[in-house]
């Protein structure tokens, strides 16, 4: 269950800092609301990664949370960790990335961590 819990933290750590960093570049560009509709725009980059950790998170937390509070196997933990580390990834590869038009391969790793980390907890939950 450590395991689990600590990557809930570090999954609410990435929402949370993706949304002050959101919040500080919109402060520093003076932009109440919205963004520039340029994928090679900072903003736009930081509220996209933002969005899409916002997408992902609750669910692998709910996932985490369920398979930890049920004792698994040491496997599954090395998935949970691989999940939580994929999401770090796309946030990494969105927000240092010079735009959001062409692939990245950090966020090509961690969106394929994420969908077949997602699938297995997912099929763990059912299935265990």
């Amino acid at each position: 269950m450590a395991t689990a819990i600590v990557c809930i933290g570090l999954l609410g750590l990435l929402v949370f800092g993706l949304g002050l960093g959101v919040s500080a570049l919109r402060g520093r560009s003076n932009t109440i609301s919205g963004y520039k509709d340029d994928p090679a725009d900072q903003l736009y980059r930081w509220v996209r990664a933002h969005g899409n950790t916002a997408e992902y998170a609750p669910m692998l937390s709910v996932l985490y949370f369920v398979v930890g509070w049920r004792g698994p196997s040491a496997w599954i933990g090395w998935v949970i960790i691989a999940a939580t580390l994929s999401r770090y990834l796309i946030a990494i590869a969105m927000t240092t990335g010079s735009t959001l038009a062409r692939p990245h391969p950090l966020r090509f790793v961690g969106a394929v961590g994420t969908y077949v980390c997602g699938l297995i907890l997912s099929l763990y939950v059912i299935l265990a």
